[in-house]
């Protein structure tokens, strides 16, 4: 496995927990909107 692939891979790695983060702590603050509108 070349370091590249493996760097870019870990890259999105970090980048989809942050986010994946971020949604679980907006989530509890969304819900009321989020239950009634299909798109937030």
């Amino acid at each position: 496995m070349y370091d590249g692939a493996l760097g870019a891979y870990t890259r999105w790695a970090i980048v989809f927990l942050i986010i994946f983060v971020l949604f679980i702590l907006l989530i509890p603050y969304n819900v009321t909107t989020c239950t009634t509108t299909p798109v937030c």
